[in-house]
């Protein structure tokens, strides 16, 4: 990636307008979840340590443009505070006079938060007057929120035309070196797993890898389009008839590459919201009967698919195997979790792609026992597609 990072920046005595991914669940004015929090300490402990005064910038939930004080930063900026080790300063605007007032009153070294910035329509609008009136309150600008570099947003890609220098931070480069290292130049052989339930999400992606994996295992609800493609009979298993043809396509062009489930676990009543599943039973994949719904990876899909993880150089997992919000049917997803685990314990490059998969890796604990966990489900995705992220294409070239 040709473009500065946050230490190509002097930064000492510096106002840093610092873009992260604040966008935490909150239960009752506390956060539930600090992970993404952890994640930009680096990038704010080094301009910290080099002087710098740091205005902070989120978004939190679709507060729809207006304040909602369930979504306010106040708490944010209380629980970041604790993992810097220093108090972080809140204020309840993102411009203005009062946000004017805050960012000069800084001192060296010291932090602050503005308010939620989509609290403003003009955020997400990526309206110029708003991009400029948040530049004006910093003097450099670094983007260390990858969750929302493919974005084309105020505070993303607006702001990058009104301050001198945009640089990435530390958490936004170690996403595009893991992932782009994985496209580009992976260690073989380089095996993909993408699961979920909907084909339609993943097409652009299935599409972009085919020419570069060794291997590509489809797994979750997805897989039973493609089953469905093959003339297989699905019960009431998950299935986008509108998809069918680019899932026979796909199958086409992939030829031995592409890896379907070869059993499946099913049931006879299934219901998600009240987290319930009826009997049971593991078939192959050609033997759903009518009227059952497919939930599940089999154990011998398992198998297969792991064996394929453990001689992978490279894996890339985005998606999970099953409906892994429900004990019962989540075997298949924390298998192949743990066997990414075992695969970086033999010197794989084990990276997970953000959103269900995320949410997973961290449920079976094994978040620190992989290479990476993006912190953008959405941006891993675009980024996979190849597509552009506006986030980035819009910091100053070196």
């Amino acid at each position: 990636m040709n473009k500065l990072t946050v230490k190509d920046l002097n930064v000492a005595g510096k106002k840093v307008l610092v873009r992260v991914d604040f966008n935490v669940p909150l239960k009752n004015g506390v956060v539930e979840n600090d992970k993404r929090l952890r994640a930009s300490v680096p990038t704010v402990q080094y301009l910290i340590s080099n002087g710098a005064r740091v205005i902070l910038m989120s978004h939190l939930g679709r507060p729809k443009g207006k304040p909602v004080d369930s979504m306010r930063l106040g708490p944010v900026a209380d629980a970041f505070g604790k993992l810097l080790g220093k108090p972080v300063k809140s204020i309840g605007t993102c411009v203005g006079d009062e946000a004017q007032a805050a960012a000069s009153a800084l001192k060296d070294g010291e932090v602050l938060l503005l308010e939620n910035l989509r609290f403003h329509p003009e955020e997400e609008g990526n309206d110029p007057g708003f991009a400029k009136q948040l530049a004006s309150l910093g003097d450099v600008y670094v983007n260390d929120a990858f969750g929302t570099a493919h974005r084309a947003h105020a505070s993303t890609e607006g702001i990058t035309h009104h301050v001198k220098q945009s640089a990435s931070g530390f958490l936004l480069q170690k996403e595009l070196d893991y992932l782009g290292g994985a496209v580009n130049n992976p260690k073989r052989p380089f095996v993909a797993i993408l699961g979920g339930s909907k084909v339609s999400g993943k097409i652009d992606v299935i599409e972009a890898l085919l020419p570069k994996v060794d291997f590509l295992l489809i797994g979750g609800g997805m897989a039973y389009t493609f089953y469905k493609a093959q003339g297989l009979e699905i019960g009431t298993s998950l299935c986008e008839e509108d998809r069918i043809d680019m899932a026979k396509t796909l199958l086409a062009k992939a030829g031995t590459k592409l890896l379907l489930p070869v059993d499946c676990v099913i049931s006879d009543a299934f219901d998600f919201d009240a987290r319930k599943v009826g009997t049971l039973k593991t078939v192959a994949a050609n033997g759903i009967p009518k009227g059952w719904s497919g939930l599940d990876a089999g154990p011998e899909t398992i198998s297969l698919f792991k064996d394929k993880v453990l001689s992978a150089g490279t894996v890339l997992w985005n998606g999970p195997l099953g409906v892994f919000e429900i004990a019962e049917t989540a075997v298949g997803t924390f298998k192949i979790a743990e066997a990414l685990a075992e695969a970086t314990k033999k010197g794989a490059i084990t990276i997970i792609g953000g959103g269900d998969s995320a949410a997973a890796i961290e449920k079976a604990g094994l978040e620190e026992s992989v290479s990476h966990v993006s912190t953008g489900g959405g941006a891993s995705l675009e980024f996979l597609e190849g597509k552009d992220l506006p986030g980035v294409s819009a910091l100053t070239n070196r």
